[in-house]
């Protein structure tokens, strides 16, 4: 009975933990959902639960009299997170491949630098990017998002591919080159089918990441290029005496529902990417 009583609760101390951490992360998406549904008078309702619900919030954060294009926001923040997304994941592909595969002069160092750049501060870019594609004429272009989001993308991606491909047998790639493949066959038809969880772990990551991506963002962009983050901290209300809280909740609803869809359809690949090589046999 001790040793049962125990496992009851220790399996109860679990789910409460799992339930804690739900919460914490869940809370604050749930109460810009309601306050999204909400009337725009009942806006700061402290009532739990949905209350005089309306999309009309929705219809504001979409409308475009006020210079706020959301929809072209969503738009440009898939061109430029799925450009930066499929960039980063080709280079860092093969640059993981050969960091975990390969011994050649200088390996030590690349990593190094790989290890400094996702270590170096975003905001110390921001004058030296704005000055250099000021000079080039790039401010306002997708390039000027793009590139940026890759150097920060590219570190994620190459560290999490370099420990999943050092935990692949070795005897895999050797057997298909005995049999006449050679390595970079080996490598596209052996090593890429087993580090697609890895892949589509890292992909999801880089997206998610250059969705979220402000700062830079901000400075580089104009009206025609601005992603969703930006869009959402400039709207603007019915007048200039009113900030639009249930409009700003409605539009960051939209942004942030496909993402948890996203992460939810797809959780299985995410974890076992995640995991992958974390355990070896």
């Amino acid at each position: 009975m001790t040793a049962m009583s125990s496992k009851l609760r220790s399996s109860i101390a679990n789910y409460l933990g799992v339930v804690l951490i739900m919460v914490w992360g869940l809370a604050p998406f749930y109460w810009m959902v309601i306050t999204a549904l909400r009337d725009k008078a009942y806006t700061f309702d402290t009532t739990l639960w949905p209350t005089h619900v309306t999309l009309e919030n929705f219809r504001d954060a979409m409308a475009t009299d006020k210079g706020n294009n959301f929809l072209q926001a969503i738009a440009n923040s898939l061109i430029i997170g799925l450009a930066t997304t499929t960039i980063a994941v080709l280079v860092g592909v093969f640059t993981a491949y050969a960091l975990a595969r390969m011994e050649f002069r200088g390996k030590g160092f690349v990593t190094g630098i790989i290890l400094a750049a996702s270590m170096f501060p975003g905001i110390a870019l921001v004058t030296p990017l704005f000055q250099l594609f000021g000079d080039l004429g790039w401010i306002g272009t997708y390039r000027a998002l793009i590139i940026p989001n890759i150097s920060f993308a590219l570190p994620l991606t190459i560290y999490t591919l370099v420990s999943f491909f050092r935990q692949l047998p070795w005897e895999l790639e050797e057997a298909a080159r005995v049999d006449g493949a050679t390595r970079g066959q080996a490598f596209r038809l052996v090593l890429l089918p087993l580090a697609a969880p890895a892949l589509f772990t890292t992909a999801i990551l880089a997206f998610i990441a250059t969705w979220n991506e402000f700062m830079l963002a901000r400075q580089l962009s104009t009206t025609a290029t601005e992603p969703v983050t930006v869009a959402i901290a400039r709207f603007s209300g019915p007048s200039s005496f009113e900030y639009p809280y249930a409009a700003t909740m409605a539009a960051g609803a939209l942004v942030t529902i496909p993402l948890i869809i996203m992460v939810l359809i797809f959780q299985r690949r995410i974890v076992s990417g995640l995991t992958a090589g974390g355990v070896k046999s």
